[in-house]
């Protein structure tokens, strides 16, 4: 390798250029929307943990959250340590959000070690490596997990750095170790997040295709060097990615719990959101705007002899395909699952850019490249064209005919259908297209995401009072709240602080309450208080609330349960 030398103009502008679409896919209007099921459980540890609970044992909603590795938690504790706003979405989600940063970039320096030794990446050093960052960054399922706080991107940004980093330390020519020590830090980082799914859903899938010399011969040799890396990288990880663990399993008070949740994460692999195999094969479509090139990628007898000459064909399908068939054999499934099937699929798609972008240059240029960009052209002007017309049919709020979103989105996407319709009348260029791209998925995303959270809560009723209003009650601020029911997680976090379920002696029966507590329940406390002690206590209401959108779902009191 050579001697790294102080960056140019041209690479500062490629990482500027990288940044700036990472701010449009993973920053822009972060808190529009609702916090969702998942990113409830998630703040609300956060926030509990960031109040005053422990750290190395989180809780959620006062009972034990032992079910997800604690670093991402942290993260979100510390952001509400520093800024004192526990409630706010858009600073709650920053942690995920730098963390999709993190996974673009070290995705960005995994392909340019995987490319750089291709006589074709000489041309223009990097550009292979650079244009798949674009292309993962802009990628629709990258953006709408990185946008919300799922543990999901920490997992595979921790992994994928540690990816990079052993690719640092393989073609080392000296001090590779101190590669291999941080692949194994970054290990440990990924298993702390959400335990071992990156290291079966990536990390297995790329060490069996770029393991295989037939796939990739650049792999060289297993010398000891390499072979210590290895093993240092292993020790590495596994010291800190089990130490969390390691330490649940000496308490003696939670060991047990920890460890019916580990069987209980064990077997929801089977048995929770089960679906067919297949599920994954719509895959490409989760590219987004790449989607054309995403199947044109995959289509071996064509993209092997084109792309090939600019990635390491072989051995990056061999990824997609095995980390495909390993999400696909476990028959949990959720859209978000596949996120690591995304960062190989980009490196294919950047490989198949760069050779459009240079067999165009020919003179005449090759006939199926000219159709295929030519369709490619078509369909995005025919997709910009109904893009305003969709907008009326679906009727977003604050698009209506003669609005001012409304004009302006129609005015940009109608012009880049005439800048489509335009370019299908030139000589096809293949960097204009991806500009194009580019530019309206950053204008879809700063103008309809604000609409889109208004679409979504369409049909609620107007007015209601929301758990939210329980935090402004002075009546109930400084009492311990309980339920008599299990309170829904999202209610849990518009309330803004813990509910757990009223405390029962071992036979089931409330426990008489030693002062004032707030009662939050859809049911009659009065008929549900223990004989013994029923008319030793006063119950008053003080307050209600809905518990979903609209009327119908029904609403809970609030209520004072004190000593006379």
């Amino acid at each position: 390798m050579t001697k790294a030398s102080s960056p140019g103009p041209g690479a500062r502008w490629r990482l500027a250029s990288v940044l700036l679409v990472c701010f449009f896919s993973f920053f822009l209007h972060l808190g529009s929307a609702e916090v969702n099921l998942m990113e409830s459980r998630n703040f609300v540890a956060a926030r509990e943990m960031a109040a005053g609970g422990s750290w190395l044992i989180p809780t959620m909603n006062g009972a034990l959250r032992l079910a997800k590795p604690p670093l991402p938690t942290w993260t979100v504790a510390s952001v509400i340590c520093l800024t004192g706003q526990p409630d706010n979405p858009t600073l709650l989600r920053l942690p995920a959000a730098g963390m999709s940063v993190l996974l673009v970039l070290f995705f960005w320096g995994l392909a340019r070690e995987l490319t750089r030794h291709l006589p074709a990446d000489a041309e223009a050093p990097g550009r292979t490596a650079w244009l798949a960052a674009l292309v993962l960054a802009s990628s629709l399922l990258l953006i709408t997990v990185g946008r919300e706080g799922h543990w999901d991107v920490f997992t595979h940004s921790f992994l994928m750095g540690a990816l990079w980093a052993l690719a640092r330390g393989w073609y080392a020519p000296a001090g590779g170790w101190r590669w291999f020590l941080l692949a194994g830090v970054l290990v440990g980082g990924s298993i702390l997040s959400k335990g071992p799914v990156a290291l079966y859903a990536m990390l297995l899938p790329f060490l069996l295709a770029f393991g295989i010399p037939r796939l990739f011969p650049d792999r060289g040799l297993l010398t000891p060097a390499r072979r210590n890396g290895l093993l240092l990288m292993t020790v590495a990880g596994l010291a800190l990615g089990l130490a969390w663990p390691l330490y649940l399993a000496v308490q003696h008070t939670v060991a047990p719990a920890a460890l019916a949740v580990a069987r209980l994460e064990a077997t929801s692999w089977v048995e929770r959101h089960a679906r067919p195999f297949w599920d994954y094969l719509n895959f490409p479509v989760f590219t987004g705007i790449w989607t054309p090139l995403a199947l044109l990628a995959l289509v071996v007898p064509f993209a092997r002899p084109r792309a090939g000459r600019f990635v390491p064909y072989l051995a990056v399908l061999g990824w997609v395909l095995l980390a495909w068939l390993l999400l696909s054999v476990v028959p949990e499934k959720k859209e978000r699952y596949m996120l690591p099937l995304m960062p190989p699929l980009a490196l294919l798609m950047a490989g198949l850019l760069r050779h459009f972008e240079t067999a165009l240059r020919q003179q005449p240029a090759p006939h199926p490249e000219n159709r295929l960009l030519r369709i490619w052209a078509g369909l995005l002007a025919l997709i910009f064209a109904l893009l305003p017309v969709a907008l009326l049919l679906v009727k977003l709020p604050g698009f209506g005919p003669g609005s001012l979103p409304f004009a302006l989105t129609a005015a940009i996407f109608g012009m880049l259908a005439l800048g489509m319709i335009w370019l299908l009348r030139q000589p096809p260029r293949p960097m204009v297209l991806a500009g194009i791209s580019l530019t309206a998925m950053a204008v879809l995303l700063a103008v309809l995401l604000p609409a889109h959270a208004a679409w979504v809560n369409r049909k609620g009723d107007p007015g209601l009072r929301r758990a939210e209003a329980l935090r402004h009650n002075p009546a109930i601020a400084r009492l311990p709240w309980y339920t008599l029911e299990e309170m829904h997680i999202k209610e849990v976090w518009r309330a803004g602080r813990a509910a757990p379920s009223w405390p029962r002696t071992p036979d089931s029966v409330l426990v008489r309450p030693a002062g004032p507590i707030a009662v939050l329940t859809g049911s009659d406390v009065k008929a549900q208080l223990p004989a013994a002690w029923r008319e030793q206590v006063s119950v008053r209401a003080v307050d209600s609330f809905y518990i979903d959108r609209t009327r119908e779902a029904g609403y809970w009191r609030v209520l004072v349960v004190e000593p006379r």
